[in-house]
């Protein structure tokens, strides 16, 4: 049976035990910490796989998939924007009676809190809420029994004004560059067709009367339910909008209420400068053609008034109603004059007003004005272009109040060259010399660093010192 031997030298274990024990506590040396930098820096990237995100059994780099996710999250972002304009523009009665209801909000809560100090809140709105529709309705009923007691006057100094353009345009000096006998011609021509499709059309005619009967259903409706609106959040506003904060988590409260302020302030704010601005400019527009003895002064400028709340377009469209008032009943040259009075008076209007009350209110470009008026009109007709801007103003405002934004830019703008990096240069000026694969001339450390384990390179014959290898 062989006998197995044990060592019985303890020399050679012990040697060994050392030796392990002296690897395990030993800290790394400088090339082995380079060399493990060097095996890091040579594994080849991981992509990442979409087989827990997605279910799919294929790779994708984190770049790639980054990227696919923030598409998604757009076009769904998207789709939604559309379903909530879609879901406005399905409801916009609905919509624009909150929307006015809202208006009326702002513009008498001044009133209602004036009010309140000497008699009970229900009371304080009851009165203004009476008091504005009264006002309303008498301005609507003073335009129309205007209009209505001077309309046959009215047609008549209409075509008096056209029979002297046209006599004006018949001289000699104006008549051989312009004719006017084609001019009526075609104006007759132009006439007579008109008269008869109404003719062949009257059938279509009364459906669309009682259809336009329908409408003003509608908008009495509209206005009925902005009434609505408007007593509620008038009575019990804070209270209501305290119910609404109760139903969000408490973390969410404090900045949805922040938020909410802001938008408030900036719609109410929109809303009274409008108010002031319209006003102002009816005033004007009264004062002046009164001066000017232009018929039917006051209702115009209730026109103008009305106007005034659709953005960029409202105040000139209205204005030039006069224009035609005036070519029509004192000649080209009163409206000439009145003209250059609609100028001066949109010039007051842009650069003194808009600036003194609504810079503080709405910061939105111009040119996006122009635009979202557009879109407005396109999506929701006139409705949509007297409500899109506060919108939009409301959107912006509540943004640009809880984003982070870092300092602006004084000064120039950087130029090209700053957003174009720049290779760094190398660390030794001289490229070192290459005899049989051994670098001369070179410092230690730098060639410790490139092969941090092999021994240094032997002494060239023309050198003058020795390196030996260790």
């Amino acid at each position: 049976m062989p006998v197995q031997m044990k060592n019985t030298n303890p020399s050679s274990s012990n040697r060994l035990a050392q030796a392990n024990s002296s690897k395990i506590g030993r800290r790394p040396t400088k090339s082995s910490a380079a060399s493990t930098k060097a095996k890091k820096r040579s594994r080849p990237r991981r992509h990442h796989t979409t087989e827990k995100s997605f279910g799919l059994a294929s790779y994708a780099p984190h770049w790639l998939l980054r990227a696919g996710i923030d598409a998604w999250l757009l076009i769904g972002i998207f789709v939604l924007l559309w379903w909530l304009i879609d879901s406005v523009v399905q409801l916009q009665a609905v919509f624009f009676a909150v929307f006015l209801g809202l208006l009326f909000t702002t513009i008498l809560n001044p009133i209602v809190n004036a009010l309140s100090r000497f008699l009970p809140r229900p009371l304080s709105v009851f009165l203004s809420i009476i008091g504005s529709l009264g006002l309303i309705v008498g301005l609507v009923i003073y335009v129309i029994t205007s209009v209505a007691g001077t309309w046959t006057s009215l047609l008549a100094q209409f075509g008096y004004g056209i029979n002297q353009i046209i006599d004006y345009l018949d001289r000699p000096s104006i008549n051989q560059y312009f004719k006017v006998a084609k001019l009526e011609n075609w104006f007759q021509q132009k006439l007579y067709e008109y008269l008869q499709f109404v003719a062949e059309h009257s059938g279509e005619f009364a459906g669309q009367i009682a259809s336009n009967a329908a409408a003003v259903g509608l908008g009495l409706t509209v206005f009925a339910l902005a009434v609505f609106v408007s007593v509620f959040t008038l009575n019990s506003g804070e209270k209501m909008w305290r119910w609404c904060l109760n139903q969000l988590p408490h973390r969410y409260r404090a900045k949805t209420h922040h938020a909410a302020i802001v938008g408030w302030n900036t719609f109410a704010g929109y809303a009274r400068g409008t108010m002031i601005i319209a006003a102002t400019d009816a005033l004007l527009v009264l004062v002046f053609l009164t001066i000017l003895s232009i018929p039917l002064a006051a209702p115009l400028s209730v026109i103008v008034l009305i106007g005034a709340f659709i953005p960029l377009i409202g105040a000139p469209i209205s204005m030039s109603v006069a224009m035609v008032v005036a070519l029509a009943t004192k000649g080209a040259i009163t409206a000439l004059i009145v003209g250059v009075g609609i100028f001066l008076i949109g010039q007051i209007e842009g650069q003194i007003l808009q600036p003194l009350i609504m810079a503080h209110q709405v910061s939105l470009h111009p040119m996006v004005v122009g635009l979202a008026v557009t879109a407005g009109t396109f999506l929701g007709g006139l409705l949509g272009a007297v409500i899109i801007i506060p919108i939009l103003a409301v959107i912006w405002s509540v943004y640009a109040e809880l984003r982070h934004i870092d300092p602006p830019l004084i000064g120039a703008l950087p130029s090209f060259k700053d957003f174009v990096p720049t290779l760094k240069k190398p660390v030794s000026a001289s490229k070192p010399k290459s005899v049989n694969g051994s670098l001369l001339n070179g410092s230690k450390s730098a060639a410790s660093a490139l092969a941090p384990n092999q021994p240094k390179a032997l002494k060239h014959p023309d050198h003058t010192h020795t390196d030996h290898a260790e």
